[in-house]
């Protein structure tokens, strides 16, 4: 009976074990979900933020038409300056920008201080303004939304890319292959800077897309309406 009893008292601390360790797996399985489902959550919102194109908002509200069909045919801030005036630019700089900060916000609330997140973010943020779903996915280039993100991301990228961008203008007299550099300066900066690797790869794969905007654009050759020239500059 002795024998019994322990043999008994084994198979039960197995079965404990087993019971333990079957929950701490549901357990973790359940909150890496939950965790996955919270980054979807956060892109989802941050595309929605993202689609909020200042430019285009503002023209509709301020003269009752598309601002793609005039000037560059870009949803951004510069091209706003020139249909809305200097007004438009400066108000569709601080619709652009304040809608990336709320997004990050919204994100370093959920997660705390997870970079992860609000890099993606900062990608839902850039993706929704360039190819936002309500405007057939015809944005702006993502000049502004990038900066921001960079900002809040890291301050200091913005500062230097400002210095380079000052430099190349007084140098070429132009903005557009400075204002290249100064995008590209920004991830090279955060990387000098100590910054982790996924932050860096994520500001890189950013610019790398606001790049990527601001190939030669031929199809604007088709509207009348539209002006746009090799030497037309970065597109805010």
């Amino acid at each position: 009976m002795l024998v019994w009893a322990e043999q008994g008292a084994c198979a039960f601390l197995v079965r404990q074990q087993a019971v333990f360790f079957t929950y701490q797996c549901v357990n973790k399985i359940r909150s890496e979900r939950i965790e996955v489902m919270l980054y979807v959550l956060i892109f989802v919102l941050s595309y929605a933020f993202g689609c909020v194109n200042g430019a285009y908002y503002l023209g509709i509200m301020l003269k009752d038409n598309d601002i793609r069909q005039f000037g560059s045919g870009n949803a951004g801030a510069r091209n706003a300056g020139r249909h809305l005036g200097k007004k438009g630019f400066v108000i569709t700089v601080i619709i652009d920008a304040v809608k990336v900060f709320l997004a990050l916000l919204i994100a370093n609330t959920l997660f705390g201080n997870n970079e992860f997140a609000l890099i993606i973010g900062g990608f839902g943020l850039l993706l929704g303004h360039i190819w936002p779903v309500q405007l057939q996915l015809r944005g702006g280039k993502g000049v502004v939304v990038f900066l921001a993100a960079a900002l809040y991301l890291e301050p200091y990228t913005i500062l230097v890319a400002g210095i380079v961008l000052a430099a190349g203008f007084i140098a070429a007299r132009r903005f557009t292959v400075p204002g290249l550099i100064s995008i590209l300066s920004i991830p090279v900066t955060a990387y000098l800077l100590g910054n982790s690797h996924q932050l860096v790869i994520g500001l890189s794969l950013m610019a790398g897309i606001v790049i990527f905007m601001h190939k030669p654009n031929h199809t604007s050759k088709n509207n009348l309406n539209i002006q746009e020239s090799e030497h037309d500059g970065i597109h805010l």
